[in-house]
């Protein structure tokens, strides 16, 4: 009896956390009852299916770091939906009803989370039974594959992308990498005035990566060698699109060392081939591609030592290609340093016969990157990145302080406040889910004093108004982890910045229709019910946590090594200028269709390694 007064109590709380229109009761607080605000017949539908569905489900104690997640899921979504349709937590503390309200969200999200842990746990307790693939008519190529497993993938997913390739000639420029052209040719663009320029008439900035910023324009000088700067880009589009395709192979090829059956990589081949994510970013002039191929690279690595490396010397070549991996990473994002820095040196503490080998891999890489930085790059008179981009959280937190606080705030503060970030207009530039607005107006001059003075502001603001603060974090970081704000995006668009003054002769060709076709299913694909969530930032970042319950669970830690580029790739997102940014997240969604296979059958005992 109590058993089914237990599964009925979930079941309507389940319904009720997804059919409740919480904004409508914020707003009117008479309609709480209101059935059409309710959603009674789809609550009443839902909870009879979760009645019966519920009943075949047999509890089990979840281990503590599932309890966890239950409790964090649950939180991220009760507060997600607040911050995505009101910009603060209003649809949750606003009054006593929403807060009745969002307890009872809660403890139907997190029901929902255990009943799905249970299923997963008994998902996990089975044993794969994935048979090989036999067939005749496709025999020889399934035999290719299975031996040739990279050159294989790598061919099929170049002629699956070359319809992007054909329509998107010579590639995609989006504003970051037009500036970075113009920048190359020592145009001056917005990002010589936010910082202090050591040569006055040199314009280029380390605010996006010189080394990407040389490629872009050294692809332009080379087509002209052929009379067309259309060619040069083309050339440049083909050869980035040869290293993400080479990165995602290796990861194919990888699967097939660990033991993973033909299906389980044939599904993932789709995945790469199909998933129009991977084929509009080969073709995509920003940073970010390259930068993903290499901290996928940089997990495959990691994942390899663990697995089968810890106990034998790494060689010569290896450890050439790990140095020069870690460059790589570093040069092609400014805060691949902080990704290298926080995650490389728990290598050290898991393999002592190559402890000397590890750490001259870290050494070398970062010793390099630093001369790159500070001698390198001021010898040629380039300026680094400003300061502000490391200080979106405290600028956003001083922009919603002086929106909604500005009475509390001295003379002497706004005048503190001023120096920094102009006061006047900022809480006007104020925008909760972005900090360029509030950012772009730091002033480059001020000083070390100036920053004390400022952050002793915004120390007082933060113990007179903390939930103000935690607001303004919560509202620009919130969409990394709610599944339910897509906010995707692709780059389509013809940028016609570079040719502005002759500059670059860049021109799309005559497939507009083509383009049209592509653009419309990359736009939708998120939205496509359950395998849209391959694209999905906040799902993506959820499943990265679940792997790491497992792995606790499992006394299996050790593998959650080779996660932390991704996990300090999300810590990166969270200090980012913009939520749900899917460029910034790119490095974990985009290898996580292969973790969750390789995952898979790691706990269910079916992949090769050292242990075994």
């Amino acid at each position: 009896m109590k058993n089914k007064i237990y599964v009925i109590i979930s079941a309507i709380l389940m319904s009720l956390a997804f059919f409740l229109d919480y904004e409508t009761i914020y707003n009117n607080i008479s309609k709480v009852w209101d059935p059409f605000v309710i959603g009674l017949l789809p609550v009443t539908l839902i909870t009879i299916m979760l009645i019966y569905f519920l009943n075949k489900i047999k509890p089990r104690k979840l281990h503590y770091t599932k309890i966890i997640l239950c409790l964090l899921f649950s939180f991220f979504m009760v507060f997600g939906n607040s911050f995505m349709k009101t910009n603060s937590w209003d649809l949750v503390l606003g009054n006593w009803i929403m807060v009745l309200i969002s307890v009872l969200a809660f403890l139907g999200y997190y029901v929902l989370f255990k009943n799905l842990f249970y299923i997963l746990d008994s998902y996990m307790e089975k044993k794969i039974k994935d048979k090989e693939i036999k067939s005749k008519r496709f025999g020889k190529i399934l035999t290719y594959f299975d031996e040739h497993p990279f050159v294989f993938s790598l061919a099929v997913m170049l002629v699956f992308w070359l319809i992007y390739m054909i329509a998107f000639y010579p590639i995609i420029l989006s504003p970051d990498p037009s500036f970075q052209i113009k920048q190359f040719f020592n145009v001056h663009t917005k990002y010589a005035d936010y910082v202090l320029r050591p040569v006055e008439d040199v314009y280029m900035t380390n605010h996006h990566p010189v080394m990407h910023t040389l490629l872009l324009g050294g692809a332009i000088k080379l087509g002209r060698l052929f009379g067309s700067d259309n060619l040069g880009l083309f050339i440049y589009s083909i050869m980035q699109t040869l290293v993400l395709a080479s990165a995602l192979a290796c990861t194919i090829k990888f699967l097939k060392k660990c033991g993973v059956k033909t299906k389980g990589r044939l599904i993932l081949l789709g995945i790469y081939a199909l998933v129009p994510m991977f084929a509009f970013y080969a073709m995509s002039g920003v940073k970010d591609t390259l930068y993903t191929s290499f901290i996928i690279f940089y997990v495959l690595f990691m994942l390899n030592f663990i697995m089968y490396k810890r106990k034998e010397k790494l060689t010569i070549l290896e450890v050439i290609l790990a140095t020069l991996n870690l460059i790589l990473v570093m040069l092609f994002r400014n805060n691949g340093l902080y990704v290298v820095i926080l995650s490389f040196p728990l290598l050290f503490f898991i393999s002592k016969t190559n402890l000397f080998r590890l750490i001259l891999i870290f050494v070398i890489s970062v010793g390099f990157y630093y001369c790159y930085s500070n001698v390198i790059l001021p010898s040629f008179g380039i300026a680094d990145g400003s300061i502000r981009e490391a200080l979106s959280i405290p600028f956003q937190q001083t922009a919603r302080y002086v929106k909604e606080h500005e009475e509390d705030l001295s003379n002497n503060d706004k005048k503190v406040i001023d120096k920094i970030l102009g006061y006047d207009d900022l809480a006007e530039r104020y925008d909760p889910t972005i900090a360029d607005p509030v950012k772009n107006n730091y002033n480059k001059y001020a000083t070390s004093d100036d920053l004390k003075e400022y952050f002793k502001v915004w120390f007082d603001g933060l113990l007179k108004h903390p939930g103000t603060y935690v607001e303004a974090t919560m509202n620009n970081t919130y969409g990394y982890f709610y599944p339910n704000d897509t906010n995707w995006y692709i780059y389509s668009k013809y940028d016609d910045r570079i040719t502005e003054d002759n500059l670059v002769d860049y021109h799309y060709n005559g497939l507009k229709p083509l383009r049209n076709v592509l653009t419309g299913y990359g736009v939708a694909f998120p939205y496509i019910p359950i395998i849209g969530l391959i694209s999905n930032i906040g799902f993506s970042a959820w499943i990265m946590f679940i792997m790491c319950a497992y792995l606790i669970e499992r006394k299996k830690k050790k593998y959650i090594i080779a996660l932390m580029p991704l996990l300090v790739s999300l810590l990166i997102c969270v200090a980012s200028p913009v939520t749900t940014y899917f460029r910034y997240a790119m490095p974990y969604v985009f290898i996580m269709p292969m973790l969750v296979i390789w995952f898979l059958y790691l706990l269910k005992g079916s992949v090769k390694d050292e242990e075994k």
